[in-house]
């Protein structure tokens, strides 16, 4: 057999079992059936002992993940994630422009999370999950909930609009100093609070303007749709855009910036940000 990845378990407020603690410790081996299934195979040693689905984990112990010669080689997932903020039950990362959050695809932010974060000390700890979407093109703030309470709780938070998200975009034309923009997007109520920041003239754009956002709803390609609805779509939007005025080559100009919320298991008060892209302060110096 040969050695594949080694693990040291943190120390723990309550054993559990290895069953559930051994979810998303292994990049390669990441679920709750593939630990069972390895687990059978007599591939998991703990402190040198063949692991059993039944031991309990406390805190300290080495374990190893095995491959036999018969097992097809893994595919490993290399994807370094940027933390801005982790503990126990949460974390905030950023996710790069040009990465899908999920889906079937093998690089997205979802299958690089375990490898990225640290594993949480809770009972109820299970693999690393996106709370929200953020659209291939966009970059910024991605939260991540880490045990099955907090994704439920995140979740919810989210549905009653008490996590405040702020985004930037670069827009197309001359527009109002600030606004609300609320059009329906599907036959659903949606609503984006917008101030114009700094606007530069452009000889192909005639203006280009860097905008905050606030949304106040979270429908899909929300902002996107709203600032093409006003006639002043996102620079590099190839989806939501205007005849003769679509950039190629440079991406969405449109930056997840900040998520603002009340931590609800320490109550503490979060407000994590994450500057603006080089792109946008080549075109706006003084951000």
């Amino acid at each position: 057999m040969q050695l594949v990845e080694t693990h040291i378990a943190q120390k723990l407020e309550n054993p559990i079992r290895f069953q559930e603690y051994g979810v998303g410790i292994f990049d390669t081996n990441p679920t709750k059936s593939g630990i069972k299934k390895a687990i059978k195979k007599g591939l998991i040693f703990i402190d040198e002992n063949l692991a059993t689905t039944s031991k309990y984990i406390s805190g300290g112990e080495k374990i190893e993940l095995y491959q036999s010669e018969k097992s097809s080689t893994f595919e490993r997932l290399k994807l370094d994630l940027e933390v801005l903020f982790e503990d126990a039950y949460l974390a905030i990362i950023y996710k790069p422009a040009g990465v899908l959050v999920s889906g079937n695809k093998f690089v997205t932010i979802a299958n690089g999370l375990a490898q990225n974060l640290k594993k949480s000390n809770q009972f109820d700890a299970v693999k690393p999950q996106p709370i929200h979407r953020l659209d291939y093109p966009t970059s910024g703030l991605l939260l991540i909930g880490k045990t099955s309470n907090s994704i439920t709780t995140l979740g919810k938070l989210f549905k009653e609009k008490k996590i405040q998200k702020t985004y930037f975009a670069v827009t197309i034309d001359k527009m109002k100093n600030k606004g609300s923009i609320s059009s329906s997007i599907d036959n659903r109520e949606s609503l984006t609070d917008y101030e114009v920041l700094e606007s530069v003239k452009s000889e192909r754009f005639e203006f280009l303007n860097l905008v905050k956002l606030s949304p106040k709803t979270g429908r899909k390609h929300q902002l996107r749709i709203h600032l093409l609805s006003i006639g002043n779509p996102i620079l590099g939007d190839k989806e939501h855009y205007l005849e003769n005025k679509i950039l190629n080559g440079k991406g969405l100009y449109l930056h997840a910036a900040s998520l603002d919320f009340t931590h609800p298991f320490t109550r503490e008060k979060l407000t994590i940000s994450k500057e603006l892209p080089k792109k946008f302060t080549k075109i706006f110096p003084d951000f």
